[in-house]
């Protein structure tokens, strides 16, 4: 294919201001690592207490841990979106859909629909990770701390979930770098992040490889970054016997 790569495109002016490409790269950029951390949060918190609640000893708190992995990991992600987007404000109270509605503007609430979505989303499948983590430890960890004289919470607080969160730092890992490709979704509902603002680039400018080939180089090299940060975090709190300490 005889094209002619244009690499300067990103520093020529988009005719909006004194704006030039380059400067929706950024700002689009903000918006998606904004959507991942805020999203990754929700997803960790709920999705620990939710793995927690699939370990215990009551079938209902276990029943309703499980119920609500099944629903939010087996309807697709873009349905889920849509449904916080556009049906869950019509369900707020009279006074909370006029202040979601008229007085948010509409990137903030695009925003807080979306890491909501993507929160509750990843935070099913966050639970199944915690949940292996849990029931990968031997028994007898449990056992001890009972004969210490350990309450139940006192036993996830102090001696499970500090050995769980070690062993599944390869796994939620993945989940993390999930959700910063997932956040691209959010373009869906009019949010400016990176995927929409590569898209508004391709059609201002016609630019279309060079637009998309950033984006991807962006996106790979904010995920490898993360991965390799985490591997720095996996072998420094590996635990002997448990997982393996990559050869050393």
């Amino acid at each position: 294919m005889n094209y002619n790569w244009d690499w300067s495109v990103f520093f020529k002016s988009t005719g909006v201001g004194s704006e030039i490409y380059l400067d929706w790269y950024i700002s689009g950029l903000g918006w998606t690592i904004a959507i991942a951390v805020v999203a990754w949060i929700i997803a960790l918190l709920l999705g620990s207490v939710l793995g927690v609640m699939r370990t215990v000893p009551s079938r209902w708190v276990s029943g309703i841990a499980t119920c609500y992995v099944e629903l939010f990991r087996n309807v697709p992600l873009l349905v889920q979106l849509f449904i916080w987007y556009f049906l869950v404000p019509d369900l707020l109270p009279e006074g909370m859909q006029e202040w979601y509605k008229q007085d948010l503007n509409p990137t903030t609430s695009a925003f807080l629909s979306v890491v909501v979505c993507l929160g509750l989303f990843t935070a099913a499948r966050v639970c199944e990770q915690v949940r292996t983590g849990i029931q990968a430890l031997p028994h007898g960890q449990e056992s001890a701390a009972r004969a210490m004289g350990f309450r139940l919470p006192q036993i996830y607080w102090n001696v499970l979930l500090p050995q769980a969160y070690r062993i599944i730092i390869p796994p939620l890992t993945s989940e993390f770098l999930n959700v910063f490709k997932n956040s691209s979704v959010a373009s869906l509902i009019g949010l400016m992040e990176l995927l929409a603002q590569t898209k508004q680039t391709a059609e201002f400018s016609a630019n279309l490889f060079e637009a998309f080939t950033l984006a991807t180089l962006i996106y790979f090299t904010l995920n490898m970054s993360l991965m390799l940060l985490m591997r720095v975090f996996e072998r420094r709190l590996a635990v002997p016997g448990l997982i393996s300490l990559g050869g050393k």
